[in-house]
């Protein structure tokens, strides 16, 4: 198997299972209902708005291995248009699930000398350090979903 298919492959299993953790992003919002994913508890992010935020960068990563321009904002990542239903929801999460598979997909097919080209610009190095950071910083988020969830349990929500 070749790096980027290794890649690909800890990016999918991140996104639907099968990885040593344990967790995955499928599974932790799987029976979050809308009206959870849209509760404000405190100051923290919604985990809609965590949802929308990991997804944004690995739409952002999946546009570039298209062929794209990179046009992505940090300051526009958490922009999560409203979620008013059950259907916004789940479309926000197939959209998230969808979009890595597509670039898993494409990882899969990725020349692995390709891995160590410049992603668009110098300043933002290699493929293979923005995979990577796109893998980290969804874990990241992961872990916060999973302590958001057991705060709207813990409140009865």
């Amino acid at each position: 198997m070749t790096t980027p298919a290794h890649i690909a492959k800890h990016l999918r299993e991140l996104h639907v299972g099968g990885n040593t953790t344990g967790n995955n992003l499928r599974d932790a919002v799987s029976d979050v209902s809308w009206k959870q994913a849209t509760l404000k508890i405190g100051s923290f992010n919604t985990i809609a708005v965590l949802v929308f935020h990991v997804n944004y960068y690995v739409s952002a990563v999946l546009k570039v291995v298209q062929g794209g321009p990179l046009d992505a904002h940090d300051s526009l990542s958490f922009d999560l248009q409203p979620i008013r239903d059950e259907n916004d929801w789940h479309t926000l999460v197939a959209k998230c699930l969808g979009d890595a598979e597509a670039l898993a997909t494409l990882l899969e097919q990725m020349p692995e000398e390709r891995l160590w080209e410049t992603f668009v610009k110098e300043a933002y190095g290699t493929y293979y350090r923005n995979l990577h950071g796109v893998i980290e910083h969804t874990y990241y988020h992961l872990g916060q979903i999973a302590i958001l969830k057991k705060l709207l349990k813990d409140q009865g929500a």
